[in-house]
């Protein structure tokens, strides 16, 4: 029998090379461009494994997990992003994914996140020789802020002191690297 892959993603050039290298490992592969789409040919087809963005238009990624593990409660959903923070991974988590992994992600990590072992997928990061760049830091801490404030811009400007565009600008822009 062949398993069902869906990958939510509205990055059409990242999908097609996903939805390629998933079919070649003989997964039947869906691709929905954003969470309606997602919830509709999950409805249809329940999927096994599921690769989920964080950043598309309309709703965030966040908002289709639960929605995802309502359809298949066995589902095992990774969020990939080019927006990677503690404060999301951590979001991601509680919401019902199984794991979480920045882009840009080859289809081997992506299933060795997906069918890991449960011991692995527990297991601690090594914590870095090195801290956090200011850079980061002011990233995380947005981040944080952010989902506290449920992805409102504006009170989350309100509540770092800074103009609503400064915070735009700085959410345009891709994560510092650590």
């Amino acid at each position: 029998m062949t398993r069902r892959f869906l990958i939510v993603d509205d990055d059409s050039a990242f999908t097609r090379v996903l939805a390629r290298a998933m079919t070649r490992r003989g997964f039947d592969v869906q691709v929905a461009r954003d969470v309606a789409s997602a919830v509709v040919l999950a409805r249809q087809a329940p999927p096994e494994l599921a690769t989920v963005d964080l950043k598309m238009e309309g709703p965030s990624g966040l908002s289709l997990i639960p929605q995802l593990k309502k359809i298949n409660p066995e589902m095992r959903i990774l969020v990939l992003t080019g927006y990677a923070s503690i404060a999301t991974a951590v979001e991601a988590i509680k919401s019902g994914a199984h794991n979480y992994l920045p882009k840009p992600a080859d289809a081997d990590q992506i299933l060795r996140m997906l069918e890991g072992e449960a011991e692995e997928a527990q297991e601690a990061p090594p914590i870095p020789d090195t801290p956090m760049s200011v850079s980061r830091l002011e990233w995380e801490h947005i981040q944080k802020v952010l989902q506290e404030h449920d992805g409102n811009i504006s009170a989350t400007a309100r509540a770092l002191g800074m103009h609503r565009r400064t915070l735009q600008r700085k959410l345009a822009k891709h994560p510092v690297r650590r």
